[in-house]
């Protein structure tokens, strides 16, 4: 990546957005970060020494986003890369009344809020001619998993809507880049009282995000050990997935993270 390459990041306040955008301070670049919380991100780029901001948003809040990308773009330029980083998780049941309210955050934030933070940089992107826009979904999206149907079906249709933008984008100059983890040591999943293989750091998951962008690839999974299982997950017959998955862990019902 060349030096002062501009990288806007949702969710950049802890997890995997906060390794992100460590990976990309150190490669020089010129950060827009935006999170609910705006004091634990402002605490994490003050320790970055690069240049760029922060921005309190809301990714399901158009208003809000178009303002950050406004104000990004005016002062640094267009954006070489935007990562659509920002979700949220919790164990939900169709039958629970109360998990309701929680089936349509999770589905506002990980699915609509991609389209919101994507939306302002489309236009701009394809009259230059370049830029990568990056969706994080996950291998959650691959099956329906029990417990987590809100979960499971948001990244299942981020999956689908990045595939569908890449098509519309084809010939533009504008790539899109889908990038499936697998288990990351985060706030997300220190809650999950189950076992969780392959589980990598943060750190090394924004390494191996980056190269992945760096490379517009345009499907990855992360770790390669998750891709493998996925692979065999997905092409389970129907039965013998229901069989094996039925009595399988699941996670904490609760107000999402």
């Amino acid at each position: 990546m060349l030096p002062d390459s501009k990288v806007f990041i949702t969710g950049a306040s802890s997890g995997i957005g906060a390794a992100l955008a460590a990976h990309y301070a150190r490669e020089g670049a010129v950060l827009g970060l935006c999170a609910r919380r705006l004091a634990p991100m402002q605490a994490l780029f003050s320790t970055l020494l690069c240049a760029g901001s922060c921005y309190q948003v809301d990714v399901t809040d158009v208003t809000s986003l178009r303002a950050a990308a406004a104000d990004f773009t005016e002062r640094f330029g267009v954006p070489d890369i935007v990562i659509a980083n920002a979700g949220i998780s919790a164990g939900t049941s169709t039958e629970n009344p109360d998990d309701l309210p929680a089936f349509r955050k999770i589905m506002d934030t990980n699915v609509f809020g991609m389209a919101v933070t994507f939306q302002p940089f489309v236009a701009p992107m394809r009259a230059r001619a370049s830029g990568t826009l990056v969706g994080i979904a996950s291998v959650a999206g691959f099956r329906g998993l029990p417990g987590g149907g809100a979960y499971s079906a948001s990244k299942s249709a981020a999956i689908t809507y990045l595939e569908s933008l890449r098509v519309e984008l084809r010939g533009s100059g504008v790539a899109v880049v889908t990038i499936c983890p697998g288990y990351i040591r985060t706030a997300m999943t220190a809650s999950n009282r189950y076992r969780m293989p392959f589980i990598i750091d943060a750190d090394e998951a924004a390494r191996r995000f980056a190269r992945a962008i760096a490379g517009k690839r345009r499907f990855t999974v992360i770790p390669w050990q998750m891709a493998l299982a996925s692979f065999a997950l997905r092409r389970l017959p129907r039965r013998l997935f229901d069989r094996l998955f039925a009595r399988a862990p699941r996670k904490a019902r609760g107000l999402p993270l």
